[in-house]
């Protein structure tokens, strides 16, 4: 995985993590359970295909920075 790579995953993770905090909070709150668990399930791909290239605590702080920025 190159830096762009790397990039890109960090844009899909923010973009997953953004419309969990629409399906959360905005309009879409009735938004089924198993909806936003696909979402979360699509975070977790992310965060492995991170953890192949800066490892697993760096995966695991970039997703959780992301995590707290959009959801928190």
């Amino acid at each position: 995985m190159s830096e762009s790579e790397v990039a890109w995953t960090r844009a899909q993770i923010e973009r997953e993590c953004e419309m969990l905090r629409q399906l959360m909070q905005g309009f879409a709150v009735v938004a089924s359970h198993e909806t936003i668990t696909s979402h979360y399930r699509r975070l977790g791909t992310y965060e492995m295909q991170l953890e192949q290239v800066v490892g697993g605590e760096e995966a695991m702080r970039v997703l959780c920075e992301i995590y707290d920025k959009h959801v928190q």
